[in-house]
């Protein structure tokens, strides 16, 4: 099956210049604005790149870069975040190329019960029991790394007894083989204080709330008592938590458990705009996201601007949320919305991310406009050719070949490709020439160019806008004859340049131009023609360096390299050779390929 190239790509890859090297999720839109694929990704321009970089892996794949015509990002803190809010994102919009969906049920969370003497433990469901759950986590060994530093740092129950305190007084328990373990300090027969008990439950708050540091240091000095007493095995188990600990990022800015139905918006504004961010937050999960621009017409204040963009934003997006969080108040009112400016805590960790994205959406805004000023320049620099060359469009695309031997041995010759005036090194060639005999640089253009475009025109592949000869009127009279031969010199330009006075020669015309010597158009000609002298030169250079190498063997019709090869290892050099008997050499090489090496050196 063939899949055609995507017609927007110029579009997309404006886009992807601009991402941003950080973790993120981003999302494919089709025609009809829908979403057609969500990825994660820890580096979100390298992994968007790589879907329009080469030949596609599968046509599942094909299939999809084929169908996108737009691209959108969200950025995370992690990459543990980008997969937790890929995972929300696929379970809300159910892409078409997303086949493996996630569930909430693969990742654990760890819960604080809400009871009397609190249990923690993970689970992978949430209920909402007033209890208050962390996570969720990408990681299980985190999980457990965790849940044995709580065991063995604050000692807490793990039974589900019902420990109302009127069932402890009556002696309704008793303690179980955990107390006698030392893994538990028997809370069921009121052996511990429930007040510091609670104490406990809100250190373990602290440390999933990502308050580790004091922890930490807690840890270190508990190892260095352990190396001091030669417990070099409890020493190592508590530095294996330590490292556990500095690579752990308790608190995800993505999922908060404690949070749902509430909207996050974020601005910022320059001279000219505007820009607000959107997040969506349900059941503690980041389900949607979107900027916009606001282009100031007046000198608007920014909770003016604010106002517009709440209002906008949840008209287009149907938002209903009571709630909003803000990092200023708005100047308009909503009906039951409440908004909040939080200064610490969860929410405000989620305004900080959006404040990250809008700033990220302002600084693509400003390289896409230093791309399009690019772009502008290419175009004058086109456009300035197509005048001073008197082409029928710009040469967008443009060939330049050139000749190189010595005295008519090791012929070759190079083509260069430019691409909107700069060079196209992918697009490169180089040939050998192989029906020229001696140094006809003439007869060697004629071959190359009728070997290049034919190939085109077969491989039905797009011609050049301009061909440019290094060379003369000779060089260019041959170009010409063969683009006639193939019936396009009607369809591709081509000029040559002659070297000694820079003149541009054109097909018919004896007289030749003389452009100025800081002139754009004369720069990117004799940009092209030093390209194709360079690439031809290295080129010939290399044939010449593996031709040197040979031996005359190699020049022996009928014997190759593993046979030449076999002979020289035994006999040391070609002179031994020419001294051997035949049968010397038949016994080495066989009497066919003997018979053959023999008569070329005594024939």
């Amino acid at each position: 099956m063939k899949i055609t190239i995507n017609p927007n790509i110029e579009f997309l890859k404006a886009k992807i210049a601009v991402l941003p090297d950080d973790p993120g999720v981003y999302q494919y839109y089709n025609k009809d604005g829908k979403i057609i694929y969500v990825g994660k990704a820890k580096n979100l321009k390298k992994r968007v790149t790589s879907y329009f970089v080469g030949k596609a892996d599968n046509t599942k794949t094909a299939l999809l870069v084929r169908n996108i015509v737009n691209i959108e990002h969200i950025v995370v803190d992690t990459e543990e975040d980008a997969l937790l809010l890929e995972n929300n994102l696929i379970k809300k919009y159910q892409p078409r190329y997303n086949v493996l969906l996630k569930d909430d049920k693969s990742f654990p969370w760890i819960v604080v019960k809400n009871e009397n003497y609190p249990r923690v433990f993970s689970t992978r469901n949430v209920i909402k029991d007033g209890s208050l759950y962390f996570g969720p986590y990408t990681s299980t060994s985190m999980v457990r790394t965790l849940l044995d530093l709580f065991k063995t740092t604050y000692p807490l129950r793990n039974c589900k007894l019902n420990l109302a305190s009127n069932k402890i007084a009556e002696g309704k328990y008793k303690v179980c083989l955990e107390y006698h373990l030392g893994n538990c300090k028997g809370p069921c027969v009121g052996l511990y204080d429930e007040s510091k008990y609670l104490e406990n439950i809100e250190a373990i708050k602290n440390i999933l709330r990502g308050n580790i540091h004091s922890v930490i240091k807690y840890l270190k000095d508990l190892m260095h008592i352990y190396a001091a007493d030669f417990k070099f095995e409890e020493a190592e188990e508590i530095k294996q938590k330590i490292k556990q600990l500095d690579s752990y990022q308790s608190k995800s800015t993505v999922v908060s458990s404690s949070i749902n139905n509430v909207d996050v918006y974020s601005i910022i504004e320059d001279e000219e705009s505007a820009y607000v961010n959107f997040l969506k937050v349900v059941n503690g999960a980041i389900i949607q996201a979107h900027t916009i621009e606001l282009k100031k017409k007046l000198d608007e204040s920014l909770p003016e601007l604010l106002s517009l963009a709440i209002g906008e934003i949840r008209e287009r997006l149907h938002s209903t949320s009571p709630e909003i969080v803000v990092p200023l108040k708005p100047d308009t009112d909503f009906e039951n919305v409440k908004f909040v400016i939080p200064q610490i805590g969860e929410k405000k960790k989620l305004l900080e991310l959006s404040e990250r994205n809008v700033k990220y959406y302002r600084l693509e805004k400003l390289k896409q406009q230093s791309i399009r000023k690019k772009e502008t320049r290419e175009d004058r620099i086109l456009s300035t050719m197509q005048k001073d060359l008197q082409l029928k469009q710009k040469p967008k695309h443009i060939e330049c070949f050139d000749n190189s031997n010595i005295q008519g041995n090791f012929a070759v010759a190079a083509c260069v490709v430019f691409r909107n005036a700069k060079p196209s090194k992918k697009d490169y060639r180089h040939f050998n020439i192989k029906t020229v005999l001696g140094p006809d640089d003439f007869a060697s253009m004629e071959e190359i160019l009728e070997r290049r475009y034919k190939r085109l025109i077969n491989e039905n592949e797009s011609l050049p806008d301009l061909i440019i000869i290094d060379g003369g009127k000779g060089q260019l009279s041959a170009a010409v004859k063969i683009l006639r031969k193939l019936n396009i010199d009607d369809k591709v330009a081509v000029i040559g340049i002659a070297k000694r006075l820079e003149e541009i020669f054109f097909p018919g015309d004896p007289v030749p131009l003389y452009l100025d010597k800081n002139s754009e158009s004369l720069k990117i000609i004799q940009h092209a023609r030093n390209e194709a002298h360079r690439f031809g030169i290295t080129f010939h250079r290399n044939q010449r360096s593996k031709d040197f190498a040979k031996s005359e063997l190699d020049y022996i019709n009928g014997i190759g390299e593993k046979t030449a090869s076999k002979l020289l290892v035994v006999f040391k050099s070609v002179e031994q050779i020419k001294q051997l008997e035949l049968a010397e050499i038949e016994k080495l090489i066989g009497n066919a390929k003997a018979k053959v090496v023999w008569d070329y050196f005594h024939a």
